[in-house]
């Protein structure tokens, strides 16, 4: 089995109320390969970046197991850049600077020995690249699970709708989840979403948890409590890997088998956000991984009588 990961490999500078950083590593398919690499090796990358993008980098991703013969290096041009400053909930920020660069004309190719992948993670793109992927495919993936934001939903929500009759999970956060509906409540939110085509609907909460829907049932994961969280930049990303390097991993995706695999995101996730950019997500170790999956169980494990 393999796994397809298709999103942004980038640049970030990150500024947050405990410090502040000069352009760092960052980008959905970034977080996104390395913490399904954890659980799963077969995974090839699709992106592009300019010929400014640091070699060691893609290096450590090699190191990982991440492919990278999808990886398009455009000679004498520059990497997609994103600066952003959060407040001091960190739940929110205000974007300073966007240089699409090299991501302005991408078209994504997939190289032949992943158009019969098993498992499709589309980043946050373009809807129309992301569609070109799912085109680009020789067979339909056992899953296919796509992460959007409110920015497409503003500027290309038609094409975005045309995807969500194509993919299997549809990944976003509770505000997104909320415009995409016109439903304020979650839970109506998530019965209207599942109409438009995904079978299962992850709402991520940041600090709050997350959630997964499906026509049936509903299933909800915490959040760690942490001491210190410096940079919630690529959380939802890493979340998003977690996710599909387990499913990707057990070969299982039905409703049951997702449970567990949010709480792997959730753990990749907290990962994270202790440090800035990717630097957590490198060099994790398996006990690492391990306890921290563990702390999740603690966290909701208990014992209950009903009253009767």
């Amino acid at each position: 089995m393999s796994l397809l990961v298709v999103g942004t490999v980038a640049f970030d500078a990150i500024e947050t109320p405990f410090g502040k950083t000069d352009k760092i590593v960052g980008g959905a398919a970034s977080y996104i390969a390395l913490a399904s690499s954890y659980f799963y090796k077969n995974i090839q990358l699709v992106s592009v970046i300019g010929d400014d993008f640091p070699e060691d980098f893609l290096n450590k991703l090699k190191s990982q197991g991440v492919k990278l013969d999808g990886l398009q290096i455009k000679k004498g041009e520059k990497s997609f850049f994103w600066s952003g400053k959060y407040h001091n909930d960190l739940n929110s920020r205000d974007t300073l600077d966007t240089q699409l660069n090299v991501l302005e004309n991408f078209n994504p190719i997939v190289p032949e020995n992943s158009k019969e992948c098993d498992f499709l993670m589309l980043g946050n793109l373009v809807p129309a690249v992301q569609k070109s992927v799912i085109t680009q495919l020789k067979k339909r993936p056992k899953l296919i699970v796509l992460d959007t934001m409110n920015f497409w939903m503003d500027i290309a929500l038609n094409d975005l709708k045309e995807n969500l009759k194509l993919i299997d999970v549809l990944t976003i956060n509770d505000s997104e989840a909320r415009q995409l509906s016109g439903e304020y409540s979650l839970v109506k939110a998530a019965q209207k979403i599942l109409t438009m085509g995904p079978s299962t609907l992850v709402i991520k909460k940041g600090e709050h948890g997350a959630l997964l829907f499906n026509k049936n049932e509903v299933f909800f994961a915490p959040a760690l409590p942490l001491e210190e969280v410096f940079d919630p930049t690529g959380a939802g990303d890493s979340f998003a890997g977690g996710f599909i390097g387990y499913l990707a991993k057990t070969g299982d995706v039905s409703f049951e088998n997702m449970k567990r695999a949010i709480i792997f995101g959730s753990a990749m996730a907290s990962f994270t956000v202790q440090k800035f950019g990717t630097e957590k997500l490198i060099g994790l170790t398996e006990n690492e991984v391990n306890e921290r999956v563990q702390e999740f169980v603690n966290l909701v494990q208990f014992d209950i009588s009903l009253v009767s």
